[in-house]
């Protein structure tokens, strides 16, 4: 996160003539209105007359990144710094600026440098603790986070994540401490109300619904925020047995949600048909183990797929890293290069391509194998690119997790995502994209028996050994009775479900049946 003119402005712009000051502001409204070419011109008459002043560098950095130009962002900080070292704004835009080059261990080391530079300013420990904790890092990211909270006890943003990091550790009731912070500076925070009401452990309260239910009757909030309180209102009211009213809130955050940027049903089917056309005919790959320390779970989101990884998790030798983006960015990375849109190049990749994607994504992971040998990739939308892993990463084993289908399509309706446009927002869509998805699969697991293999909650919930033993034996694990004792595994859980997979087995997680009629439409729409 970047701010372009530092609070106190008078400090940022000492040296420079009025008229350059005046070009500084100019330069920093149009970055921040996306006019980039008119600030690049205005920071280079600034430049022109005044060499390397940091300000007008840092602007310049700033705007080489927005522009998607990294080394040249990168070269304009690097220069700034040789002139001034102890310039904390400049060592955290750099740290910015290495981050969107995917330099993720030289962006925390340039945040810490800014914070070393200035221990009270909140930006730098907020970016470190940030990326701490995307990158697993979950007890340093706590510590980092709590400077920032000290540093601005009122900006929300620290205290979200903040809360976040703790859920993710496990702390529940120190995430609630948290949240509830961030609800006496603002009443309506969206992000504060989703984060205790994804805690399980500690359900909402009345007063909690009469609190959501005053701020939603108020003009003026923001639509994130009305969007969030919607969710968790429902929630709230189906714990309470109220169904009529739990379904009208998620349903009104729902289409609420879908209006930002509606999901395209018709061109995703698409784009997996293509995808299950291209990839029936694949190269032989050069190296069949390549890929051998990673287990893929993939599937819908909601069907168990964190309660698998928790249980692979507790062996002591798999590492699990949740959900990692490093698989879509490998393909988007090649779509780029190529420029062709996956999976329409697929048809032109060779073996050696293959081996090098396949590499690429080891390394971008590395970091997860410095404790143990292998690793879980936990994201559920990797499902998409199954088809072409046997040629990319054919030592890989990929688990796809199914749960009852209304089941996991009401959790899916009930749960925000954040990534738009989704599926999950409409009871059409989320049957299609379930069908899609369950077809897909079959069809690449019959071309890849040896590595994809499918996993069902209610056959763990039947016979939770017997399943656990399936599942490691698949992934080519010794049994190890730890992870039988999954709930007791201590790592960082960074999804929705974290306080969940930290319980025992439980079989009446359902929410679903409680509905009766009134999901009858959900249930036409899976054929259920």
């Amino acid at each position: 996160m970047t701010r372009f003119i530092h609070h106190d402005g008078d400090e940022r712009l000492s040296g420079l003539s009025p008229d350059a000051v005046e070009r500084m502001h100019a330069a920093a409204r149009a970055i921040r209105e996306g006019a980039l070419p008119a600030a690049r011109r205005l920071l280079k008459e600034v430049l022109a007359h005044h060499r390397r002043h940091p300000e007008a560098m840092r602007l310049l950095g700033n705007l080489h990144s927005r522009a998607g130009r990294h080394d040249d962002a990168l070269q304009t900080f690097a220069l700034a710094l040789e002139r001034h070292q102890q310039d904390a704004w400049l060592h955290n835009d750099m740290g910015n600026a290495l981050a969107t080059a995917n330099r993720l261990d030289d962006a925390c080391a340039s945040w810490a440098k800014a914070a070393e530079l200035a221990p009270d300013w909140v930006m730098p420990w907020y970016n470190l603790g940030r990326n701490q904790q995307i990158r697993g890092a979950t007890e340093v990211a706590i510590t980092s986070l709590q400077r920032a909270c000290e540093c601005d006890a009122r900006w929300l943003p620290a205290h979200i994540l903040l809360g976040d990091a703790l859920v993710h550790a496990g702390d529940f009731s120190a995430a609630t401490r948290r949240y509830r912070h961030a609800l006496s500076i603002h009443p309506a925070c969206g992000d504060a109300w989703r984060g205790l009401s994804n805690i399980k452990t500690q359900p909402l309260a009345d007063s909690d619904a009469e609190a959501m239910a005053e701020q939603l009757s108020r003009p003026g909030i923001a639509d994130e925020d009305r969007i969030a309180m919607r969710y968790a209102l429902g929630r709230l009211e189906e714990d309470r047995g109220n169904h009529d009213a739990a379904l009208e809130q998620l349903t009104l955050a729902n289409r609420a949600l879908n209006n930002r940027l509606p999901w395209r049903r018709h061109a995703h089917e698409q784009k997996v048909q293509a995808s299950i056309v291209a990839s029936a005919e694949l190269p032989e790959p050069m190296n069949v183990d390549l890929g051998r320390e990673v287990i893929f779970i993939v599937g819908l989101p909601r069907s168990g797929s964190t309660l698998f990884e928790q249980i692979l998790a507790a062996h002591p030798e798999v590492e699990g890293a949740s959900e990692l983006p490093d698989l879509e960015n490998v393909f988007e990375a090649e779509s780029i290069r190529r420029g062709k849109a996956f999976p329409h190049w697929i048809a032109d990749a060779s073996a050696d391509d293959w081996q090098r994607l396949g590499s690429e994504y080891l390394s971008r992971t590395a970091r997860w194998r410095k404790e143990r040998p292998r690793f879980t990739d936990k994201m559920p939308e990797n499902w998409r690119y199954a088809g072409v892993l046997r040629a990319m990463l054919p030592g890989a084993t990929v688990i796809e997790t199914r749960r009852d289908p209304l089941e996991t399509a009401w959790s899916c309706f009930r749960q925000q995502f954040y990534r738009l446009p989704h599926f999950a927002s409409d009871f059409d869509d989320i049957a299609h994209f379930l069908r899609l998805c369950e077809m897909a699969m079959d069809c690449w697991r019959e071309r890849d028996p040896q590595h994809i293999h499918l996993h069902r909650y209610e056959a763990l919930l039947a016979d939770p050994e017997a399943e656990t033993r399936r599942l490691l034996s698949n992934c080519g694990l010794a049994f190890d009775p730890a992870c039988l004792h999954f709930h007791q595994a201590r790592r960082s859980v960074r999804t929705a479900s974290a306080a969940q997979v930290r319980q025992p087995l439980r079989s009446d997680s359902g929410r679903a049946a409680g509905y009766g009629e009134r999901l009858d439409p959900l249930r036409h729409a899976l054929g259920v």
